[in-house]
């Protein structure tokens, strides 16, 4: 067996087992990993106890009693992979990986070991954001369609980390009641970085001017602060345009979740404002309950513009919508 830098890791195309325990696993992992466990979530804890209590020589002991009746079902585990070479992967490197590698290289495996494991593969997140890079952000208005836009440039050969779909949420009180679940904040970075990893990093990242929280979860940290300080480009397009394209988005929505996302923002809407909006929602009118809500967001918005307006590099006002049309424009125009 050998350990391997992040890097190399991360670049080997050998199957990936992740020797954690399945709550480990499912809190957030390599993108691609299969979860073989060396213990199981209350396995793990009693071992962990012993560890604290009686020292290593006893929790060592302890794992041996409980690992020993599953090595067979671990290599049979591994072998449905049909790879003779694997990596294996566990918190830090330590003890579960280097027996799990052992265990198959004793049957015939070739492994490969991260290097500090996980928690390294973590450490790697925050580094790579925290290097040079020409990051581009896409601002614009509620309705802008940033993200179909960008994806538009992205099947135009544009580098673009689509946070929203990373993270399983359009942003808003309104994102809610389209999104069909969020990964945890953990691992929502991870499938933020492997979007990214292989980027040229001397060429242009385009991402989206989203909040530090996309719905439940938080935006990694030095991606975050990149985001703050890199230029923006800011688009507009025409009120109907946004608002037809609003009512696109969530006309299928139930009233009960229309109705419970407006209420959402009633303190910030206002009720008078929130009431009228409600009413309209219930009429059927979308496109109008739309008009009103989004005096809010403009607002809010249109704050957090203010803020930062040293940092808009570009403004770009269409007198349409076509998304492919803006999208050659950013991606093969002048920026």
């Amino acid at each position: 067996m050998k350990s391997v830098s992040c890097v190399l890791f991360l670049d080997s195309k050998a199957p990936l087992i992740d020797v954690r325990s399945p709550a480990e696993f499912s809190a957030g992992h390599i993108i691609g990993a299969v979860n073989v466990p060396l213990f199981s979530d209350d396995e793990r804890a009693e071992v962990g106890r012993l560890y604290k209590q009686s020292g290593r020589e006893t929790a060592i002991k302890m794992g041996l009693e409980l690992v020993g009746p599953n090595l067979r079902s671990f290599i049979e585990q591994v072998e449905k992979l049909k790879s003779k070479q694997v990596r294996v992967q566990c918190w830090r490197g330590g003890m579960r990986s280097q027996s799990m590698a052992w265990l198959l290289e004793t049957y015939g495996f070739e492994t490969t070991i991260l290097e500090g494991g996980y928690k390294a593969y973590r450490n790697a997140i925050l580094d790579f954001f925290a290097q040079e890079m020409d990051m581009r952000i896409l601002s614009g208005y509620t309705g802008s369609m940033k993200t179909q836009i960008l994806l538009a440039m992205r099947e135009m050969g544009a580098q673009v980390i689509d946070l929203e779909g990373a993270a399983g949420h359009q942003g808003s009180s309104f994102g809610n009641v389209l999104s069909e679940g969020q990964p945890s904040t953990e691992h929502f970075h991870n499938l933020t970085f492997e979007q990214a990893r292989e980027f040229d990093l001397t060429k242009p990242i385009w991402i989206e001017d989203e909040s530090n929280m996309i719905g439940k979860v938080a935006m990694i940290s030095t991606l975050f602060k990149k985001k703050e300080t890199c230029p923006h480009f800011m688009i507009e397009i025409p009120l109907d345009a946004r608002l037809d394209h609003l009512v696109n988005d969530y006309g299928e929505v139930q009233e009960s979740g229309l109705i419970s996302a407006t209420d959402g923002i009633r303190k910030k809407l206002g009720n008078e404002q929130a009431d009228a909006s409600i009413a309209l929602i219930k009429e059927g009118k979308l496109k109008e309950a739309s008009a009103i809500i989004l005096t809010y967001y403009d607002k809010q918005y249109q704050r957090a513009l203010d803020k930062k307006k040293e940092l808009i590099k570009e403004f770009h006002s269409f007198d349409h919508a076509d998304i492919q049309e803006i999208a050659r424009h950013l991606h093969h125009g002048r920026t």
